[in-house]
């Protein structure tokens, strides 16, 4: 097993697939990695030298906000939009669809999987005796 950034990445997958487990970094930023490093796509991390490893590990410490550091950059963000009372941090604070959605049909994961039919909250109709 390899580490970087804070991630145990598996040796024996290919480099462009191992990286990807990084949050953070995806595949466009996989392939801007290698290429920069000169490192084949398709190179097994357990194939690679130890230097080629320590110069990836410390490129993408020193370049890339990963991991801890990306999760708390991105909730300082929302919480900066909170703090501002702007119509997107409000949209946080209720936990409500933030980018323009529609609420009145979808938006079921947000609001909750509750789906009321017509007749179940109403009250019975006296019987007739």
């Amino acid at each position: 097993m390899i580490r970087i950034a804070g991630v145990d990445i598996n040796d024996k997958k290919q480099a462009r697939f191992a990286l990807t487990s990084i949050k953070g970094i995806g595949k466009t930023l996989v392939k801007q990695i290698l290429t920069s490093l000169n490192i084949p796509f398709n190179a097994k991390l357990s194939n690679l030298e130890e230097k080629v490893i320590v110069d990836l590990r410390n490129y993408i410490e020193q370049n890339y906000v990963t991991e801890a550091d990306l999760v708390r950059q991105q909730k300082a963000n929302i919480k900066r939009l909170i703090d501002i009372d702007c119509h997107r941090g409000s949209r946080h604070k209720k936990r409500l669809p933030v980018r323009g959605q529609t609420t009145r049909t979808n938006s079921r994961t947000v609001r909750g999987n509750v789906r009321n039919t017509g007749p179940s909250g109403r009250a019975k109709a006296p019987s007739k005796t």
